[in-house]
């Protein structure tokens, strides 16, 4: 969640960021299940569609902020390694796209625990991920 302020790009006021993520909390509060949060930063303002169509000078209306997340795989990939040097689990069900877990996914598999990728339908799945679990859990959200 960001909080915070940031000037605007074209006008140079002030624009407030107020998060909410009351639906994370409840998340984690599920059996057998964990939220890792990392930090969200602000990157600046980039632009709503590109190319520019310069039929008039551009507006605070035109852009939109952009942010980051940042440590998330990071804490993920600790867990994973945590959970599976103590044998405490015998499979670990990891929903993500980041190309950045590949790492902690064969730490797991070697440790003897199976990775189970969750993949959405209609998206586009990192080849590397699906090489480096051992089986793919495809959910279709349009059904949820």
């Amino acid at each position: 969640m960001f909080e915070g302020s940031a000037t605007l790009p074209v006008s140079g006021t002030t624009q407030k960021f107020i998060g909410g993520d009351g639906w994370l909390t409840k998340l984690a509060q599920k059996d057998f299940f964990a939220v890792r949060r990392g930090d969200l930063k602000f990157r600046g303002y980039v632009l709503k569609s590109i190319p520019i169509v310069p039929t008039q000078p551009l507006t605070d209306a035109d852009f939109k902020p952009s942010f980051e997340q940042k440590g998330v795989d990071m804490r993920i990939g600790l867990d994973m390694a945590i959970f599976s040097e103590h044998k405490s689990v015998d499979i670990i069900a990891l929903a993500t796209n980041d190309t950045d877990c590949i790492a902690a996914m064969k730490h797991v598999r070697r440790s003897g625990v199976q990775v189970a990728l969750v993949t959405f339908k209609n998206c586009k799945t990192a080849t590397g991920l699906l090489e480096h679990s051992d089986f793919n859990y495809p959910i279709d959200l349009s059904r949820l």
